[in-house]
């Protein structure tokens, strides 16, 4: 069974299931979600607790399997965590997992937790015989557009709040754009204001004071920026990117990608193919797909030769050569060239509309 997690809680409540699956990159919510699991665990009384970490093809599974079937001398019931950092069991965990969940007492309660899998992952047997046992929940990352909400239900769970006005709501961007990317620390960044100021309305000078500037910025993040014509956090990013000393070959391979595919897709639909067949055909998907499809139409063949031209220039600065009409610092031209790009962008054009 699958569940969501904001709804965890309201399935402990009905009782406990014999296995529990966590997998995600989360690491803020995957270790919330097996914290409250641990707990009612203690409430319904698996009082012993065994904690198993699989690191490497060669690990034995013999010891899992053992503890599983050993009758506790101290408690009635045991928690058996299985921690698989890699996400990959191999061959002998795979079968060992699939037994261990056709021979597993009821007296026992299993908790594993995995890192984010891939779709293979996901349909292997011994994934799909845990899932069927027991309960599988994936945690995802807060993405920014979700992160003001997120923030603010985080506040009201510790009795504060901003005000209920555009105000309010710039406060929560603001807190947004200062945690991005790093749920860890925007956890402490709550944590700090429930120490710093009372229970109640928090101000915008307030959040601003305390909240310090934590984000964590992921380059492929940045694609998604660009597409959606989001230009001052494009800039918020690439700042940050080079402060965290990110290639800037990395990041101008990731905008040139993309030019690269927007190319492929209009050249394809030139060819009379439709939009999705063309997108298909230039290897865009996920969350991508969507902002092409409202970057493509609005593109002409002028602006798409000048972003490839624009590219191969960019590509010969962040690799030590100049151009008369470009800055020399890489940095610099990675952000002109990240702008050119947003400018095309559905929020830009709904601006200038």
């Amino acid at each position: 069974m699958q569940i969501k997690a904001d709804t965890l809680g309201a399935q402990l409540a009905k009782g406990l299931k014999p296995c529990y699956l966590i997998h995600g990159d989360e690491a803020l919510l995957a270790q919330e979600a097996a914290d409250s699991i641990r707990a009612a665990a203690r409430q319904a009384g698996y009082s012993e607790r065994h904690v198993f970490t699989v690191s490497g093809a060669h690990f034995d599974w013999a010891p899992v399997l053992a503890t599983a079937q050993a009758m506790s001398l101290f408690a009635d019931r045991q928690l058996i965590e299985i921690r698989i950092p890699s996400g990959k069991p191999g061959k002998e965990g795979s079968e060992a997992l699939q037994r261990y969940a056709q021979a597993a007492p009821q007296d026992v309660l299993t908790l594993i937790t995995l890192p984010r899998l891939d779709k293979t992952q996901l349909s292997s047997a011994w994934f799909t015989a845990l899932e069927q046992w027991g309960v599988s929940l994936r945690v995802d990352p807060v993405e920014r557009r979700e992160l003001p909400a997120w923030i603010a239900r985080r506040l009201a769970a510790q009795g504060q709040g901003v005000a209920a006005s555009s105000d309010g709501q710039q406060a929560l961007e603001f807190f947004a754009d200062r945690v991005e990317g790093n749920l860890l620390a925007a956890h402490q960044e709550l944590q700090k204001l429930a120490l710093l100021y009372p229970r109640g309305e928090l101000t915008q000078a307030q959040i601003e004071a305390a909240v310090l500037d934590v984000a964590r910025f992921d380059v492929f993040k940045l694609s998604e920026a660009v597409l959606s014509g989001q230009t001052a956090r494009v800039l918020r990013m690439l700042h940050g990117l080079q402060a965290e000393g990110e290639a800037a070959v990395l990041v101008h391979w990731t905008l040139a990608e993309d030019i690269r595919a927007l190319k492929r897709a209009r050249d394809a639909m030139a060819e009379g193919k439709p939009l999705p067949l063309a997108l298909r055909e230039a290897r865009v998907w996920g969350p991508k797909e969507r902002l092409f499809e409202r970057v493509l139409p609005q593109l002409d063949d002028h602006s798409l030769r000048a972003l490839v031209q624009a590219a191969q220039v960019c590509d010969g600065i962040v690799k030590g050569l100049r151009h008369p009409e470009w800055p020399a610092e890489p940095w610099q031209a990675l952000s002109r060239l990240a702008l050119q790009l947003a400018q095309l962008g559905p929020q830009r054009s709904r601006t200038a509309a």
